[in-house]
């Protein structure tokens, strides 16, 4: 043993070494040709700009070609293509000045052209496996197309379905988030950059961007430290620890100063309290919108500010290259540089400019099977069984359907939003995926029924981008179409709910229930008397009250990415059996939003039990108080049952663990999958702590009538929580210790710290 522990020692030593060794090369290379850098060609490697046919937000760059010959650029952004990215790498390290590589920055967020889930549908999956991957597989087809530094992952927290970015997170939960996060990560990086198929991650946005005043994109957000460190900062946090590249800094204000000219945020926190070293780069034209927010009278000023505050890089305003008037700005500058130029050097841009640029790998990495059969995985262990009456799910091969609903036949809806990259011709529909999962057994029988809301200027506003699909017919011949193949079928199945651009940046929604023009025409589908599916297509959670009241089964399908339609047809049909778990709850009511699981108690809650409403108790006079669909729900084709906790010591020293454990059965006739969840609460403590914490999970595999004991180790570090510095302490008392197959359903024991 001793003799394995030398050798250990050892080796960490030598890798220390090795490290550090890198490290001084690069410091000295960087070193060198600062001393040959001009203030102004230093200010250029701030600057990225956006070019390219993919453009978001409201500004476009031109004249790119001279700016870079001039040393003016630091990257680009958005730029698609390996022989255009070739050509423009090539314009500046052969016809600039000093040679200096671009970086090539994209939004590739849930793939590159093999497009996995929406991040909110691959939470789901409670699988950090499955998010690695996803990040794995979108390097490798990124990269091969040139590109260097993805905007990705999006650690911010969101509570509020109102806020349509919640798509782009990873739900409510910030445990299960900064698990997501780390694990995508590490998925981009693998650590250290020195593979040609990594990129370097972003991590976005910094911070609190998912807690917005009325759920409004890009709107203020207030909070006290005590529930930034505690119910916001941990997902950031991991990812730091995790190693990433470079952080973004966010849209929002975070205690009356914006984001992107807040040293608190920027430098206090992010660098000297936890000693982050990459690069931070704003959001698009995040530096002018300091103009807007009141805190700056001109861009020159906004630069200013926000070089003072920490931030590296500036996206698209093209501010801080005005910045060599003032002496006293030269040190931030000469970091900020240091940083950019530090970030190329580990990507091994200085040693090889066109590592990126592999016309081989493009050809063949690229949405090719192996990539779209990962998807395709990840894709059904997204989907979340929400309702199954009578064991209607899964539907026979043999038997005939009706495919009835807007998102039944659209291939464009199918990736889902921000996927900018997706070749969406390539992938198939709805239909088309059940219809080949039934070929030669059953029948697929189609109708449209109805456009995907009544008003067309509504309709135009969430399908831009490409994702048209107007219907020009009548409604009521829409509809009489829909019913007559409907009463041709054994099963009706709905395609229904938001399409891609419903949800993302920029929509927010005040309404989250059903468009009326297909709500109308599911209360028309019940009267022809067969069993209805529900199959919900959303990039948030939505307002289900009437179909769960009316319909025999609702499944979640989220967008699943460019294998959607076949993922769907395997869980549809019962080729996989659903296991995806909600990463974030269903509310009621819109008015119930924010929500989550993880709220604080008030002096006056209702009683444990009751959910109705009582006079004078923190409740609703209209509504009930809990969520429609919990978070950590989900069903399956199979049913579980879970004994009481055991637990091995009811009390903890201060180095002292504790195992809980949990046995779980599979009472039901197939083999499945479970996620069994650990949740947590500190009795009594002040300041307080939530009603409920998840805490840790875990994924388990049992054959029809199998039954697997669970274990937790549960120690005094899993217990605490931080103080309004930062700081992480665990108290000394009581606390409870749940486990269960979602937040609501808890199996309870109780365990002391001493």
């Amino acid at each position: 043993m001793k003799k394995h522990l030398f050798f250990l020692l050892i080796s960490l030593l030598l890798l220390s070494c090795k490290q550090q060794k890198e490290e001084s090369k690069m410091d000295n290379f960087i070193d060198s040709l600062m001393s040959e850098m001009t203030l102004q060609e230093k200010l250029g490697q701030l600057n990225l700009p956006v070019t390219g046919d993919i453009v978001t937000g409201q500004a476009q760059s031109s004249n790119i070609a001279e700016k870079i010959r001039n040393g003016e650029v630091g990257g680009l952004f958005n730029l698609k293509g390996v022989n255009a990215i070739r050509e423009v790498q090539r314009i500046a390290v052969e016809e600039s000045r000093l040679h200096i590589p671009l970086l090539f920055g994209m939004d590739v967020i849930h793939g590159y052209e093999t497009v996995f889930p929406i991040p909110l549908a691959v939470a789901c999956t409670w699988d950090t496996e499955a998010a690695a991957a996803m990040a794995r597989v979108s390097a490798i087809e990124a990269t091969a197309d040139g590109i260097s530094w993805t905007f990705s992952p999006m650690a911010d927290v969101c509570c509020d379905a109102r806020w349509g970015r919640i798509s782009e997170g990873f739900g409510e939960d910030p445990c299960l988030t900064a698990a997501m996060t780390a694990a995508m990560v590490n998925g981009y990086q693998l650590g250290d950059l020195s593979d040609s198929t990594t990129m370097m991650a972003c991590l976005k946005h910094f911070a609190l961007y998912g807690a917005p005043e009325a759920g409004r994109e890009y709107n203020t957000v207030e909070l006290g430290r005590y529930r930034m460190f505690n119910d916001y900062f941990p997902p950031y946090r991991a990812a730091v620890e995790e190693g990433v590249g470079s952080v973004m800094a966010s849209f929002n204000t975070l205690e009356g100063v914006p984001a992107t000219c807040n040293k608190w945020l920027l430098t206090d926190l992010l660098r000297e309290q936890w000693g982050f070293q990459g690069m931070v780069v704003s959001d698009y034209t995040g530096v002018y919108e300091l103009i807007n927010h009141g805190v700056a009278a001109n861009l020159h000023e906004a630069s200013q500010m926000a070089l003072r505050a920490g931030l590296d890089m500036d996206m698209v305003a093209e501010g801080l290259p005005s910045l060599n008037d003032d002496k006293s700005l030269i040190p931030a500058i000469n970091t900020a540089c240091r940083r950019i130029l530090e970030a190329k050097y580990k990507l091994g841009l200085f040693a090889d400019p066109y590592r990126y640029c592999d016309e081989t790998r493009a050809a063949t990495q690229i949405y090719n099977e192996e990539n779209r059969q990962e998807a395709r995985e990840v894709a059904r262990k997204s989907l979340v069984l929400l309702k199954n009456n009578n064991q209607l799910l899964p539907l026979s091969k043999q038997s005939t359907i009706a495919l009835i609903g807007p998102l039944a036949d659209t291939r464009a809806n199918m990736p889902g939003t921000w996927s900018v990259a997706a070749v969406s011709s390539k992938y198939k529909t709805l239909r088309e995926g059940l219809e080949q999962a039934v070929s030669g057994k059953g029948k697929v029988l189609y109708a449209k029924g109805c456009n995907l809301m009544y008003d067309a200027k509504m309709e135009a506003d969430a399908t831009m981008f490409g994702r048209e699909m107007r219907d020009n017919r009548s409604v009521e011949v829409m509809i009489s179409e829909a019913m007559q193949i409907a009463r041709q079928a054994d099963v009706i199945v709905c395609a229904m709910g938001e399409s891609s651009e419903m949800s993302g940046e920029c929509s927010s929604r005040t309404n989250l229930e059903m468009p009326d023009a297909q709500h109308d025409l599911l209360e028309k589908l019940l009267t022809v008397g067969k069993p209805i599916v529900l199959l919900n297509f959303s990039g948030r959670p939505v307002i289900l009250n009437w179909e769960n009241e009316h319909l025999d089964a609702i499944m979640q399908v989220w967008f699943a990415g460019s294998e959607a339609a076949d993922a769907i047809a395997d869980v549809l049909y019962g080729d996989f059996c659903p296991s995806g778990k909600l990463a974030v709850a269903f509310p009621r009511s819109v008015g119930q939003l924010p929500m989550t699981y993880r709220h604080y108690n008030t002096g006056r809650p209702l009683p444990e039990g009751k959910d109705d409403f009582s006079k004078f108790v923190s409740c609703y006079m209209d509504c009930n108080n809990s969520p429609l669909f919990p978070f950590g729900y989900g069903l399956s084709y199979t049913s579980f049952e879970y004994s009481e906790i055991t637990v091995s010591h009811n009390e903890l020293c201060n180095n002292g663990r504790a195992d809980i454990t949990v046995t779980v059965t599979n009472s039901g006739k197939r083999d499945a999958d479970e996620v069994v969840q650990l949740y947590i609460r500190d009795l009594v403590s002040c300041p307080v702590r939530p009603v409920c914490e998840l805490r840790d999970w875990q994924h388990i595999q049992l054959a029809a009538g199998e039954s697997q004991t669970v274990c937790f180790v549960i120690d005094k570090d899993m217990l605490g929580f931080y103080d309004a510095q930062g700081n992480y302490s665990t108290p000394a008392g009581d606390y409870q210790i749940m486990v269960g197959p979602n937040s609501e359903q808890l199996k309870k024991a109780t365990i002391s710290i001493e």
